[in-house]
């Protein structure tokens, strides 16, 4: 049996705040879970975060409460918590203090998020993330499938009228289920498969009656005989293996918007291949695309 692990990145409006979105999925085999939970630990316990939600977009920013601390490379974790602590609470009570409400609110939010994480440097937490992408590529059982949809060439009347967030969807899922249908091929018994997706309530219902269509009349592509189940949707902080997910639709995003190859090549490494082409990842783009997943996969 095969878990396939799925998150997003970007948003699925148009025009939204982003101009790709990204659905991936990350398939291992069932067996080797706790093994690729547990070397994900390994990386994070190194790094203080053996507890902590991994959560890329937000590791990856820059804190620049950290650049007014003289010698914050120098300190200690304890030392640098603390310090950044004061550095925030000056702030806070800086924007309460002259009554700006909106960037308070966003000011904590942007704190909260980013609070497990204050006692590394950017250089860290960006080591840090390399070393889970490198751990991810390492993993010859895992399989990455995705769709980066590039929304200046979305067309819903080729998609049968589905929305973004439909499309991409529909596409993981075929590949996924293409790649059991091959492997049932080859092995002694019928693979199957389980989706595991990062809880977001407002398409959970929709993505649910969708699997239950796909199951019942197939999808645009094939039929699915071996993934079983409408997705499960859970809470992220809570699942290490969807985390790792949100990290590849990351480094996707970042790669096709700005061309950020350091997550991206390590990642990119597992997309499901047939005969010499990348089958699991595509960029829905202009054919004049000549970026590398466009490349692998013509």
């Amino acid at each position: 049996m095969y878990i396939c692990y799925i998150d997003e990145s970007g948003t699925s409006d148009i025009p939204g705040t982003s101009s790709h979105f990204i659905l991936a999925g990350l398939s291992i085999p069932i067996e080797h879970w706790r093994d690729a939970d547990r070397e994900i630990s390994l990386v994070l316990s190194k790094y203080g975060l053996e507890h902590e939600e991994v959560h890329t977009a937000w590791m990856i920013r820059k804190y620049l409460e950290q650049a007014k601390i003289p010698n914050f490379d120098g300190m200690d974790w304890a030392t640098r918590r603390a310090s950044v602590g004061r550095e925030r609470t000056k702030h806070l009570l800086h924007l309460q203090k002259i009554q700006n409400a909106k960037a308070y609110r966003q000011a904590r939010k942007n704190y909260r998020h980013t609070e497990a994480y204050i006692h590394l440097t950017l250089d860290e937490r960006l080591e840090t993330l390399g070393q889970i992408a490198d751990t991810i590529a390492s993993w010859g059982n895992a399989r990455l499938f995705a769709e980066c949809i590039d929304k200046t060439h979305f067309d819903p009347t080729r998609t049968g009228g589905r929305a973004i967030d439909e499309q991409a969807l529909e596409q993981v899922v075929s590949r996924f289920q293409q790649y059991l249908s091959i492997a049932a091929k080859t092995g002694v018994s019928q693979p199957l498969g389980l989706l595991v997706h990062d809880n977001n309530e407002s398409v959970a219902k929709k993505h649910t009656e969708m699997m239950r269509q796909f199951h019942s009349k197939g999808t645009l592509w094939t039929a699915i005989d071996n993934i079983i189940e409408t997705p499960l949707f859970v809470d992220s902080s809570l699942t290490r293996m969807v985390q790792i997910a949100d990290l590849c639709s990351y480094a996707l995003r970042r790669y096709v918007e700005n061309g950020e190859t350091g997550l991206f090549r390590k990642i990119f490494t597992r997309a499901d291949r047939a005969k010499g082409k990348t089958v699991g990842v595509r960029h829905f783009a202009g054919y004049s695309c000549q970026c590398e997943i466009c490349a692998a996969h013509r």
